[in-house]
């Protein structure tokens, strides 16, 4: 089947324009599919039909983004007592906070295989469920291995679903890139947020079981599962004979390692991902060991998390209208090293402030999520660049709270951990700088 499959869910990406043709905020008219057969002749667009689906791939898209974080940030909340319950080692529970971006790498590898093969609507679908099917069975799997093995289901769902949102709002939105990725990054921080803030509430309300607070999830996961069904269904429906039978065309041999702003791409999102994975995991101790209570401690993370939930709607919007993201990159940068000096310098008098300010940096994520719509002419070329930016980016990642924890282990203090973060920042604006020029992938290959 040929990669202009990955077009089937909506009117094809904008048609390839020179810099001086192509408007800023990316908009463009719908091409004919990859393939030859135009996606229009294959799913409604246009009329009271296309209307609906459009509407509710936008609910499917928030409910997915809703569900791309809590597995994982639940899980933080209650590790003490999934530690005590399962007898877990201090080993093991290490390993667990790297998993994710493991898993992210490994199983994001798969997607464009899968959406090619079944459809991008389809393999979101699946996402959901595996979600909804992981986060409802580790806390009664039994044991560490049954623990781990169900989280790496829920992961797998999480990991497909990452990659192939790029690939959808291209498709369907090509002219809304912008609002419609600032709409899921703020569903992505909204739910990164409440799943941090309301597990052990719910936990307490539910009878104080770690596992009823684990697996509550995994209903709101079985609920984004409904408006995808119907999408897959749609796209089965409309899918004709020209999807098995187009040929492919120089969109779908684009190789992805050959662009130097797909690897300017995969190195900002890396880097990114470690400065949000050491903002998670560290910066409340950094707090606590300055004299902040546990409490406040507490709140001062969260602040910093729901400093992404406007941001992350307003940014995306932003860059959109914008030909070169580089300098969005470049000041998100700097408001995360005067957070970083700030801690280094006095963290606990100026602790409201500097939580504020990684807040702001750490909004580097949906900078990076919108520029991979952007930087690819087609459908197949962004799934491409998708999976190959956050595959690698999330490897990347995979070392930075390890060290981070290894060096204040060591030094006995925050000074080289924090400098470790200020000195990873400088390469993460070089690099955004290079990522946000106004160039397209194919163009480069």
């Amino acid at each position: 089947m040929a990669d202009d499959d990955l077009a089937t869910l909506g009117p094809a990406a904008e048609p390839r324009t020179t810099p001086a043709d192509r408007p800023a905020h990316g908009t463009g008219r719908p091409q004919p599919g990859l393939g030859g057969a135009t996606t229009e002749s294959r799913l409604p667009a246009t009329g009271p039909a296309g209307h609906r689906l459009r509407w509710i791939l936008i609910a499917g898209l928030v409910l997915a983004a809703l569900n791309l974080r809590p597995a994982i940030t639940s899980l933080g909340a209650l590790l003490e007592e999934v530690r005590d319950g399962l007898g877990m080692s201090g080993t093991v529970a290490g390993l667990l906070t790297s998993v994710p971006a493991l898993c992210f790498a490994a199983f994001g590898l798969a997607a464009p295989r899968l959406a090619r093969r079944f459809g991008p609507g389809a393999i979101v679908c699946a996402g959901m469920v595996a979600i909804t099917v992981g986060v409802a069975v580790r806390p009664y799997a039994g044991g560490t291995g049954g623990f781990l093995a169900a989280s790496g289901l829920a992961l797998a769902g999480i990991a497909v679903s990452n990659v192939l949102m790029p690939v959808v709002i291209k498709n369907w939105f090509a002219d809304r890139v912008g609002p419609m990725t600032g709409l899921y990054s703020m569903a992505l921080a909204l739910g990164t947020s409440l799943a941090a803030a309301l597990t052990v509430p719910m936990t307490d309300a539910l009878g104080g079981s770690w596992r009823t607070g684990l697996a509550v999830w995994a209903a709101l996961a079985a609920l984004a599962v409904l408006p995808w069904l119907l999408v897959a269904r749609q796209r089965r429906a409309a899918a004709g004979p020209a999807a098995d039978g187009a040929a492919p065309t120089a969109e779908t041999t684009v190789r992805i390692t050959s662009s130097p702003t797909a690897w300017a791409l995969a190195v900002f999102f890396g880097l990114q991902a470690t400065a949000a994975y050491i903002t998670m995991g560290w910066i409340p101790q950094i707090f606590r060991d300055a004299g902040v209570s546990a409490g406040t401690a507490g709140v001062l993370l969260a602040v910093t998390m729901a400093m992404g939930v406007p941001l992350s709607f307003v940014l995306p919007r932003l860059a959109a209208r914008m030909r070169h993201q580089g300098p969005l990159a470049v000041l998100l940068g700097l408001c995360g090293l005067a957070g970083y000096a700030g801690l280094w310098l006095a963290p606990a008098a100026g602790a409201w402030a500097w939580a504020v300010l990684m807040g702001i940096s750490n909004c580097a994520f949906p900078l990076a999520l919108t520029m991979i719509g952007m930087r690819s002419t087609s459908s197949a070329g962004v799934v491409k660049l998708s999976a190959f930016t956050q595959s690698v980016g999330y490897l990347i990642s995979v070392p930075g709270p390890l060290l981070v924890g290894t060096l204040y282990q060591h030094s006995g203090g925050w000074g080289l951990p924090i400098a470790l973060m200020a000195g990873l920042m400088v390469p993460q604006i070089a690099v955004g700088v290079l990522a946000g020029r106004d160039r397209r992938i194919e163009d480069e290959t």
